[in-house]
This record gives structure tokens, C-alpha cells and sequence, in this order.
């Protein structure tokens, strides 16, 4: 038997003349997703439509949770665009259903189709209440205002569509419709969950890592940021991670600056690394997970110091979010098991006992005045090796080690 999967999408309606544009994104975002199943994804009547046999359903369902753009979607049975059949189907639908009240809602993309929406809920209505009553079901009523059950009908051009169910889709814009940028990814629960929430609003991002040693064997945290980038390439399709060591540098660093400012010289640096891999990769910024006053680095003081290293923008998607937030956003999207494994973080090698809360852009520059930073960048940049990652066929493949010069 075939079934249909209904997506729905709200505020791609809102891009007037663009709209044609973002729907393309979805509809090519549906049918990544789907490969290699047996699907034939489509829009008509301003829903996206997947017919597919119904043992790929479950299939379908899981990947589709991770398709932006999708509002909810849901299984529906879908038959021949006539009274009798769409009846039926109702029926099959609701009855043997556990449910106090119902109510049926109807929506006639197909115009030419001969009873009205506010006719098919009436009589629909009122033949499911019959047969429910019919089969034993005597406190059966209607409740058009919170109904227990809802029997939804979509008129479409040869076919209706009959479901009880909506799914929770990931909402959002359509994967890669708003431009890349590169996203700071150091391993932690913030980062990660930045990087979804601007995922979410379309953006295409490229990952940079930056590693020291471990300090006992099996706590690097490439191997995390490797786990991570691999859960969230199925959002954005293919992604590219490029892996710095950062610990030589740090050194250089630590040996010519004042240890008060430490971190915050850490952090430009690693902002001006990120930035020439951006402008290698066409990205127009940066993203990172910081929240104001989260840690001594991220007081408005030191990124208002930190930034001044960069011309092109950084994003902040977490800056008003306090840490119970996002360790609650990363056990929603699956990042926080990865998170919580342990690793060496590079940042607090050779920490300062009392780092600078106010610093000001003159103050780091004066710190930094002995550094070649010029040289410090070009070595980041070079020794970064490269590897890239593809959601194809269901499953993400195991990553391309393409070097530093790609």
C-alpha cells in the first residue's frame, strides 16, 4: 500500500517574489534526505507532498525530522479524490481510535472538487459519529474547539489526503539558502548548539577546530569535534572540518605576553585563523557559542577586544542564553553525550590565575605588539589539516582527509 507524507512549511510564504527560490531549497533538501529510498517528493497546492510505499515510512519519518524548512508533516492515506473513497478512509483512519471527542478539519486545494470544506467537516462529522456510535463508541461527540482527535482532509488535484497525526518538524529555513559561514567549534556544548541555531536559519557552515595535546592518551578533542561534525551533517548535507593545532602557537604566546591577558590573546588569534580559512572558504563571518559573562573571556569588555581582530563579523547565536539552556538544547539535538566525554580543551593550557574581566582593544594590541602575528596566522592556517564529510544514501561518510592546501 502507498502512502503520502504531508510537509508542511510556514514562513517560506513570507518571501513574497522569493519564494519559489526557498521552496527549490526545500523540495532539493526533501529528496537528499530521502535517497535512496523509494520516494517521489513534489509540491502541489502549496504543500510538499512524498509518496513512498508504506514499509519506507519509519524511514522517511526519522530523516525528515532533520529536513529544515518542515514545520510538521505527517502520514496520511491517500485515495482516489471522491466522496465514497475519502469516507472510507476516514474511517479506517479514526475508528478503533481511543479518543473522547473529535473533530474533522478539511482544506480544498482543488477547487473543482464538488462539496466545499465547510461541507465535507459537516457531513464527514457527521457519518464518523454515526459509525462510532454505531460501533459501541456512545460517549463520542464533537468538539470543534480542543478536540481529543482531529481527522485532517486535504483536497488535492486526483487524490485526498486523510491523517489524525502532525509530526513536529524542525521548523526553520531551507539547508543552504542563506550563504556560509565558519564556525568556531571547540568541543563544548555551546558551540555546537550555535552552530544548529544558525543551521537552522539556512546558513552553510564550515568548522574549525582548534586542538592542543591531550593530557593523558585518548583526551584530544579532535575526536569530539570529528563526532560532532559528523551529527550535524545531515542538516546541511556535506560539510568541510578543518583541524588546527594550536598548542606551538600558544607557546609563542604565553612567552611574550603578560599571563593576565592569556585567553583573550588565545581567542584573537584563533579569530584571525578562523577568519583567513572564512575568506579561503567565501564566508562572509564567524560563529561562536559565547554568552555574555558565561566565562572571564566573554564579558562585553573582552569580545568588544577579542573582535577587533577581525573585520568580518562574528555571530553570537547564544549570547543571551544562560548554561542551563543550552545543555538543555544539546540533549535535544543529541550533542550532549558527545560533549560530555573528556578531552584536553586547548584554552585553559597555561591558564592565568587571574585573568583580565575589562579588557580594552589598545591593551591587547600593546600585548600582542612582540608577537608576529602575521607569522602566528600563516602557520595556524597552513598546518590545518582538512577533512570533509557527506550525508549520501542514509548515512554519513567516513571523512576525506584532503590536507591544508585544499
Amino acid at each position: 500500500m502507498e502512502r503520502s507524507l504531508v510537509l508542511h512549511f510556514h514562513e517560506l510564504w513570507l518571501k513574497g517574489g522569493n519564494r519559489n527560490f526557498f521552496l527549490g531549497k526545500l523540495l532539493m533538501g526533501v529528496r537528499q534526505s530521502l535517497e535512496p529510498l523509494p520516494a517521489r517528493a513534489r509540491i502541489v497546492h502549496s504543500r510538499l507532498l512524498v509518496d513512498l510505499p508504506e514499509e519506507a515510512v519509519p524511514a522517511a519519518v526519522e530523516r525528515l525530522k532533520r529536513v529544515f524548512g518542515v514545520v510538521y508533516f505527517a502520514v496520511a492515506r491517500r485515495v482516489a479524490a471522491e466522496r465514497e473513497a475519502l469516507f472510507e478512509a476516514a474511517r479506517q483512519e479514526v475508528l478503533g481510535r481511543q479518543f473522547d471527542s473529535f473533530a474533522v478539519r478539511a482544506k480544498r486545494g482543488d477547487k473543482t472538487f464538488p462539496m466545499r470544506s465547510s461541507e465535507i467537516e459537516r457531513e464527514l462529522g457527521r457519518d464518523l459519529l454515526e459509525r462510532l456510535r454505531a460501533a459501541g463508541h456512545q460517549g463520542a461527540r464533537v468538539n470543534l474547539t480542543s478536540p481529543g482527535l482531529t481527522c485532517f482532509v486535504e483536497i488535492t488535484s486526483r487524490s485526498a489526503l486523510v491523517y489524525t497525526e502532525k509530526l513536529p518538524g524542525p521548523g526553520g529555513m531551507p539547508a543552504n539558502s542563506a550563504g556560509r559561514l565558519v564556525c568556531l567549534l571547540s568541543g563544548g556544548y555551546d558551540s555546537a548548539v550555535a552552530a544548529y541555531k544558525v543551521m537552522k536559519r539556512g546558513v552553510h557552515l564550515v568548522f574549525a577546530h582548534f586542538h592542543g595535546l591531550p593530557a593523558r592518551p585518548g583526551e584530544s578533542s579532535a575526536p569530539i569535534a570529528r563526532e560532532l561534525v559528523r551529527l550535524l551533517t545531515p542538516y546541511q548535507f556535506t560539510s568541510k572540518l578543518y583541524l588546527v593545532p594550536f598548542e606551538p602557537i600558544q607557546r609563542q604566546i604565553v612567552t611574550a605576553a603578560p599571563d593576565r591577558y592569556r585567553i583573550l590573546l588565545y581567542r584573537r588569534m584563533m579569530l584571525r585563523i578562523a577568519e583567513k580559512l572564512a575568506r579561503r572558504e567565501h564566508a562572509l563571518g564567524m560563529v561562536t557559542g559565547d554568552s555574555f559573562s558565561q566565562v572571564a573571556s566573554q564579558t562585553l569588555h573582552n569580545l568588544n577586544a577579542i573582535d577587533r581582530a577581525a573585520v568580518l563579523p562574528v555571530y553570537r547565536p547564544l549570547i543571551g542564553d544562560d548554561k542551563q539552556e543550552i545543555i538543555q538544547a544539546a540533549q535535544r539535538l543529541g550533542t550532549y553525550p558527545i560533549c560530555s566525554e573528556p578531552f584536553q580543551d586547548c584554552c585553559p593550557l597555561f591558564m592565568p590565575r587571574a585573568p583580565e574581566l575589562h579588557a580594552r582593544p589598545e591593551e591587547l594590541d600593546k600585548a600582542e605588539a612582540t608577537l608576529d602575528i602575521e607569522a602566528l596566522v600563516k602557520q595556524g592556517v597552513e598546518s590545518a589539516a582538512l577533512e570533509k564529510y557527506e550525508f549520501r544514501q542514509g548515512e554519513v561518510r567516513v571523512p576525506e582527509a584532503v590536507g591544508s592546501k585544499q
